[in-house]
């Protein structure tokens, strides 16, 4: 856990900012593929190839502990968590999708529905609260969409490699799709309708990850090519950014 301080030197603040330390989670016992915040708490929800899913609350001493220790079917590699509902997603290397809720108090999670989505590694998911959508990718090569009122399926779309990131711009309904092959692929969702806008290449290795600014209508994507893209979506431009300190 690491907080972004903004340094002083002679009493005047710098710009540039940097990671503190501020708490290290232990515990689980192979690779931890997500975690996310909880907001307006001190605390993080994990999902681990070791099949746990587990909710991280500070405790009085400032050590981070497990209120919840669940143990799913087999590893899990994705989550997403919706603060207001408090409806957690979880994908699974089996392809399924699990939806739960979490108590008020944190320490309980009660199974909602489960989604069989894919037929492989879910890799990325977004729940959407305003649309009702769940957005998911894997290694089986689909994106699909999902109605989370209903749990029916709306649609899908096969891409040429292991889809890798998926993220969402709400207001457009457009969705971005990235693979294994260093392509990401943007789709309209409309009416229960799925098109092919444009495919997005930038890329020399595949992509690991993606990040939407929805104020600047920006896309970013960071790849193994150890390269991170910033796309102008409107203009269709992309400006490559070297990383430095990664080998």
């Amino acid at each position: 856990v690491v907080t972004i301080m903004a340094s002083s030197k002679g009493g005047e603040k710098k710009r540039r900012a940097k990671p503190i330390l501020i708490n290290r989670l232990e515990g689980c016992t192979s690779v931890v593929n997500d975690a996310v915040a909880i907001p307006h708490e001190d605390g993080v929800i994990s999902v681990s190839d070791d099949a746990t899913i587990r909710v991280w609350l500070k405790r009085d001493s400032g050590d981070y502990w497990p209120s919840i220790c669940h143990a799913a079917p087999c590893a899990a590699s994705a989550l997403d968590y919706d603060g207001s509902s408090q409806r957690l997603f979880v994908g699974l290397e089996s392809g399924t999708i699990m939806e739960m809720v979490i108590a008020d108090d944190f320490n309980r999670m009660s199974p909602k529905r489960n989604y069989s989505a894919h037929m492989s590694r879910v890799t990325s998911l977004i729940f959407s609260p305003d649309l009702n959508w769940l957005l998911s990718v894997s290694r089986d090569k689909y994106f699909q969409w999902h109605c989370t009122e209903t749990g029916r399926r709306l649609g899908g779309f096969k891409a040429d490699a292991w889809c890798t990131a998926v993220q969402l711009d709400p207001v457009t309904k457009y969705v971005f799709v990235a693979d294994y092959a260093g392509h990401i692929s943007v789709l309209k969702l409309e009416d229960q309708n799925l098109s092919l806008v444009t495919t997005l290449k930038g890329h020399s290795g595949s992509i690991r990850s993606l990040a939407w600014d929805p104020d600047q209508r920006l896309l970013f994507s960071g790849s193994f090519d150890q390269s991170i893209v910033v796309w102008d979506v409107g203009s269709q431009r992309g400006t490559a950014l070297e990383l430095q300190g990664h080998s």
